[in-house]
């Protein structure tokens, strides 16, 4: 992985991020502790295993196992009524724990192994690992929510039906060297 290839990594973390909070955006704390079934999660309960593991991934990155002794996985999963407002403010510091995290690698540091479970990885391997994992879940808490707002919903990224108008728009205009999600991050800024 080289320092450029970081950036475009990162790029994805915020592009991942950001379609996560517009569906949390558009729920209501009752809406954010719904579970569809007794089996599944609620979109709380997803936001509360993310912040955990971003918390322990990334905290201390290259000096600690990225699995803490304090974190508790099994309670992030626990049955509850979570408050709307603490969820987004713990949810915010965990990924700010990211995001620094990855503006401290360096080409001093970008060799240097690390450890999840005690298992040692690359810098990119452990980052590879996260980037797979954290849209999976993202991926089910826009589902949650698109099966919550049912009709009300709005699409998060390219409509329903619009994709011909949004290619036009792309290949009417000049080859853009920047990130695909910018156009997204740009407008949610």
């Amino acid at each position: 992985m080289t320092i450029q290839e970081l950036q475009g990594i990162t790029k994805q973390f915020e592009y991942y991020r950001m379609i996560a909070e517009k569906t949390i955006s558009r729920l209501s704390e009752e809406e954010l502790n719904l579970k569809i079934s007794t089996e599944s999660n609620s979109v709380a309960m997803l936001m509360r295993h993310l912040t955990g593991n971003l918390l322990s991934r990334f905290t201390n990155f290259f000096t600690e196992d990225g699995e803490k002794p304090w974190r508790n996985r099994d309670d992030e999963f626990a049955d509850g009524t979570y408050e709307k407002i603490p969820l987004i403010a713990e949810w915010n510091s965990a990924w700010d724990t990211l995001f620094q995290t990855l503006k401290s690698i360096n080409t001093t540091n970008i060799e240097q192994p690390v450890k999840i479970r005690n298992q040692e990885h690359t810098v990119s391997g452990a980052i590879y690992r996260q980037l797979s994992h954290y849209p999976y879940h993202i991926g089910q808490i826009v589902f949650i929510g698109k099966l919550i707002r049912n009709q009300d919903w709005q699409s998060l990224t390219i409509a329903k039906n619009k994709s011909q108008e949004y290619n036009r728009d792309r290949f009417d205009n000049p080859n853009s060297e920047t990130h695909f999600s910018q156009g997204y991050l740009d407008k949610n800024t």
